[in-house]
């Protein structure tokens, strides 16, 4: 291939990853240094909640986190939102977002509150019961 042809190939692969409004295109597998789980994995559906630490005071300064990683922290600081609402927010792939609250958990910037499944909660009947024997009381 001449220097010419060559040179060529390169600014059509360099065009490949740029888009337009958004800049530099980064792969998800670049995110995430080539994972795609975590330890946390089973603690991380969909449903669950992240919640930012006191101590995350401080994410943007912290030089190891990747801005994503930075986002999460933020955007949980003041109210809990699911893995699913923080893809969505963040134009990630969920897979992606997973393995970063991963290493956040890890990093004890982060918790995961899971809700209850609805199997677990209480009867309604059960409950009506109890409300009727107190009541009697």
């Amino acid at each position: 291939m001449s220097d010419q042809g060559g040179r060529a190939a390169r600014e059509r692969e360099a065009a490949r990853w740029f888009d337009d409004e958004a800049g530099p295109v980064v792969r998800p597998y670049a995110m995430t240094r080539g994972r795609t789980r975590t330890a946390a994995e089973g603690r991380l559906d969909l449903i669950a909640q992240v919640i930012a630490e006191s101590r995350a005071a401080k994410t943007a300064e912290d030089r190891t986190l990747s801005p994503e990683q930075v986002e999460i922290v933020e955007r949980c600081r003041d109210v809990p939102l699911s893995v699913a609402e923080l893809a969505a927010e963040l134009d990630l792939p969920v897979g992606v977002v997973r393995v970063l609250i991963g290493d956040l958990l890890d990093a004890g910037l982060v918790r995961v509150s899971r809700p209850v499944p609805p199997a677990e909660l209480p009867d309604e009947q059960v409950l009506r019961e109890v409300i009727d024997g107190l009541r009697a009381l």
